[in-house]
């Protein structure tokens, strides 16, 4: 059991369930899995940027990406059918507690200028979606080996029905919202 998951089971559970009143432990909301995603339209044409973004984002992740493929041919953007576009890869279970330990952590207090995560990204079911402009802010990528500085999207789905349960459930466990 990680360190974030015990004070899920110690504090958080009971702190939600008397802030809501929930009388069965199935309601109370928790984490299901972190999806991380890297798009890379513009670098189609080259497949060496997209193997480099694969292998970064399986080191922050610490489980492998997969290269994502365009659904449909756009030719404004030169993008056919079936062409790499970007990697993404999905975490549960003691990998999602990692991560999410490791983003709280270490790698937001790295972003420059940092005054806290905005709380504009829920979807109105209580997930939450983070982008982060420099994937260079986690500690597993040396900075001197990246060719191409990427942005990334980060998202927290959970159980929560509603916006600010989900908004209360990530503040419980160290995400870092603007006050």
């Amino acid at each position: 059991m990680t360190r974030l998951e015990k004070l899920y089971n110690e504090k958080v559970v009971p702190e939600l369930q008397k802030e809501y009143g929930y009388t069965s432990s199935m309601e109370i909301p928790k984490m299901v899995k972190i999806s991380l995603n890297i798009g890379l339209g513009a670098a189609s044409q080259n497949s060496k940027l997209i193997e480099a973004a694969a292998d970064e984002l399986t080191a922050i992740a610490g489980q492998k990406a997969v290269v994502t493929l365009a659904k449909k041919s756009i030719a404004q953007f030169k993008l056919r059918e079936g062409q790499p576009v970007g990697c993404r890869v999905t975490l549960r279970d003691d990998l999602m507690w990692d991560f999410y330990d490791k983003l709280v952590s270490f790698a937001l207090p790295r972003v420059r200028d940092f005054r806290g995560v905005p709380d504009r990204g829920f979807d109105g079911r209580g997930n939450f979606t983070l982008g982060i402009k420099e994937h260079t802010i986690f500690p597993e990528l040396d900075i001197d080996r990246v060719e191409l500085v990427k942005g990334m999207n980060v998202t927290v789905t959970t159980t929560a029905k509603t916006d600010k349960e989900g908004k209360t459930l990530l503040d419980l466990l160290g995400m870092p919202f603007k006050k």
